[in-house]
């Protein structure tokens, strides 16, 4: 361990100064260190990926050009997966607020409830939206009900930790100065504590959007609706020109979503 050792250094007016030793060394060998247990963890080879590797672009090249006359049937499934992530994501970002209310310490003083909230939103924060699609399917069928309650319980989780996170980073004096004004907390709240976080509520909530397009795009594997059911059956089938197709539509959706969402961004900072 001498490489993190401090090294005692001589300035030319005779005094000394401690020069701590860089630990990027040490950070180094342990990112390559556990670099090699995951190759042999995961049987990673790289002279499969240098013989096989190239069927990516063989697979990619049969995708180009796409199909144009597969592009009728991409329009509804393509507005099928608008709608879930749109649906999911409003009504889980509006559901967020309450609970994140609830999760805050500096709102609400009992520990039990922000507890509570706080192990809620972690535990929803941690399922995979796939897997609740799949256990939405069996309680309500397929289709993209599943697909849309998936994508707002995801929201739920993620807008609603990083709206608490926020009101427990604010600064409380106002709001209690107006508490002691005679207002009630709810009062207190609205003209305190919102004005603050909804410029980044908004922003995440636009930011959370863009990505659950994205996730809404393959939840139609495990039958919640959406582009990824079309997707799936061409790709079992080997249209790759169609499945081209598909990715060139989702690629051109999601690039204008994300340079709206971006003008908004900029626009509440």
């Amino acid at each position: 361990m001498a490489m993190l050792k401090s090294k005692v250094i001589t300035l030319p007016n005779g005094k000394t100064v401690i020069e701590k030793r860089s630990k990027l060394p040490f950070i180094l060998l342990l990112v390559l260190l556990f670099t090699v247990v995951a190759m042999r963890v995961t049987h990673f080879e790289f002279s499969v990926l240098m013989t096989r590797g190239h069927q990516f672009f063989v697979i990619l090249k049969e995708m180009f050009p796409p199909k144009t006359s597969f592009l009728d049937r991409v329009w509804q499934p393509l507005f099928d997966t608008i709608k879930m992530s749109l649906l999911g994501s409003l009504s889980g970002a509006i559901i967020a607020v309450p609970l994140a209310i609830l999760a805050s310490s500096n709102i609400i003083k009992s520990k039990i409830i922000n507890a509570v909230f706080k192990l809620l939103l972690s535990i929803l924060r941690t399922l995979p939206t796939i897997v609740t699609a799949l256990i939405a399917t069996f309680i309500f069928g397929l289709g993209t009900m599943a697909g849309t309650l998936a994508i707002f319980i995801f929201t739920v989780a993620y807008v609603g930790k990083l709206t608490y996170e926020q009101i427990e980073s604010l600064d409380m004096r106002t709001f209690e100065a107006l508490e002691s004004m005679g207002l009630s907390k709810l009062q207190a709240f609205r003209y305190a504590i919102i004005p603050e976080i909804l410029p980044t509520y908004l922003s995440t909530s636009i930011f959370n959007f863009e990505g659950n397009l994205r996730y809404a795009s393959i939840l139609g594997y495990v039958g919640a609706g959406g582009l990824g059911i079309i997707l799936n059956e061409q790709l079992g089938w080997r249209e790759y020109g169609n499945v081209g197709m598909i990715l060139v539509v989702l690629v051109v959706t999601v690039g204008l979503i994300e340079i709206i969402s971006e003008y908004c961004r900029k626009k509440l900072q």
